[in-house]
């Protein structure tokens, strides 16, 4: 069973990103035959700034790397450097009807809060297609607000067989949906869009600043509070033990203490959660050489499989 996902270069992950995708995708690891790219070139739909961009890269393969991927389990690279998913971005798009593309839920979104669309931005779910068919994946995980993108992948292919005969495999959404909604300090999902995240490799004085500014109701110390919906049990939840959220749940309920001492729990238990991963990324930060050899040798296991699907494809439409 071979398992795909990607995630863009967009900064520094925050806590919505790891336990919504990065966590899930290093368990998977040990399930089957893992991919795992950088998506780089679905990020120039709405990056243009190369230095940052190389920046993003190098600190998402840091991050992704220090959480536990497992370069020995799975097939690490970054998108760019198979370029052949853009030779069949192109095959793909001859197939793809631009009322799928107008109807995509991520096309409407964006262009709803005022985004100018690209080309870009309207084919992304062909690239995203391409990006899954290209490696013959079978599994996808994905959250359920992404299992659209799945599903035309699905047509795509369907479409392209139907022509052409059968030649690319079609893939099955896995979702997600042991994965809650990850909050932000303001309560809106967690997002950089919101700039409402936590980093998890937060600098301690600005993880401290950002657990302490977390929006409360003004209940006073005395009185006792409610837990559920509370963002701070929420994140406490993320990373601590179910004995640790069970007492903080408790001395909500009992009232005696304030906000302030609960957003000092939740402080700590972040800073401990992430503390053997900053010391993993430490290490790799002391030795690009070794991060950079993994991805080229992730890049080229995923290139001679896109390759050999590039075979079948120039083949079966005449290309070759």
């Amino acid at each position: 069973m071979r398992i795909l996902s990607g995630i863009q270069p967009s900064g520094r992950l925050h806590l919505g990103n790891y336990f919504g995708m990065m966590e899930p995708a290093i368990r998977l690891q040990d399930e089957g035959d893992a991919f795992y790219f950088i998506a780089d070139y679905h990020s120039l739909t709405s990056l243009q700034d190369p230095g940052a961009l190389r920046r993003h890269v190098l600190d998402l393969a840091l991050d992704f790397l220090a959480c536990g991927l497992d370069p020995a389990k799975a097939t690490f690279f970054r998108q760019s450097e198979v370029p052949e998913v853009c030779e069949l971005t192109w095959i793909l798009s001859t197939l793809t009807p631009m009322p799928m593309l107008e109807n995509c839920h991520s096309y409407k979104d964006k262009t709803a809060r005022g985004l100018t669309p690209n080309h870009g931005l309207f084919a992304y779910p062909v690239l995203m297609a391409a990006d899954i068919l290209i490696y013959d994946s079978d599994v996808v995980p994905v959250g359920q607000d992404q299992k659209q993108h799945v599903e035309v992948t699905r047509d795509i292919a369907s479409k392209f067989n139907h022509v052409y005969g059968e030649t690319l495999r079609l893939p099955q959404p896995r979702i997600r949906m042991e994965t809650a909604k990850v909050p932000g300090l303001d309560g809106e999902k967690m997002s950089k869009s919101y700039d409402n995240t936590i980093q998890i490799f937060e600098e301690e004085k600005v993880l401290r600043k950002k657990v302490m500014g977390i929006r409360t109701d003004s209940t006073p110390v005395e009185d006792p509070k409610e837990p559920e919906g509370s963002i701070i049990v929420d994140l406490y939840r993320l990373v601590a033990g179910e004995g640790e959220v069970a007492a903080m749940r408790a001395d909500f309920l009992s009232g005696g203490k304030g906000y302030g001492d609960f957003k000092k729990r939740l402080f700590g238990g972040i800073w401990e959660y992430f503390a053997p991963m900053r010391a993993r990324r430490a290490e790799l930060e002391g030795n690009l050489d070794f991060v950079e050899k993994v991805l080229r040798d992730g890049a080229e296991r995923a290139r001679g499989i896109a390759q050999a699907t590039m075979g079948r494809v120039r083949a079966a439409t005449g290309l070759r």
